[in-house]
Order: C-alpha cells, then structure tokens, then sequence
C-alpha cells in the first residue's frame, strides 16, 4: 500500500514540475520577444535620430548659402 501512495506522489510531483517547468519556459520566451522587441525599437529610434540630424544639417547648410547670398547680394548694391 505504501508503495503505492510513494507512487501517487512520485507521479503528482513529476506533473507538477512539468508544469512549472512549462510556465517557466513560457515566461522566458515572452521575456525575451520582449527584448528583441526592444532592440527593434532602439534601432527604429536610432534611424530615425540619423536622418533627423541630416535633415538639420541641411536645412543649416542651406541657410548658411542663403545667408551668404543675401549678404553678397548687399554688397553688390551701389
């Protein structure tokens, strides 16, 4: 009879860390589609800082040539 119920807990207890053993597993592979989540993230915020820096720089240049016509076109004038 003892070897039965050893036998009852040996199985429940084997379930049960299966079980956890799953939820576990489960828990690690949103953790870590959330990180590469994260990293796409992080690389869609780096691009973005790319071409925003770029755009400024050439809307700088750009006002620097105007700035410089403008200036030209003042000392051309009698």
């Amino acid at each position: 009879m003892s070897i039965a119920i050893v036998a009852i807990i040996g199985g429940v207890v084997i379930a049960l860390a299966g079980i956890f053993t799953e939820a576990r597993t489960r828990g690690q592979k949103i953790k870590m589609k959330t990180v590469q989540q994260e990293i796409e993230l992080e690389k869609l915020r780096l691009e973005s800082y790319t071409m925003e820096t770029e755009k400024m720089r050439l809307e700088l240049e750009h006002s620097k040539v105007q700035l410089l016509e403008t200036k030209q076109s003042s000392l051309n004038k009698p």
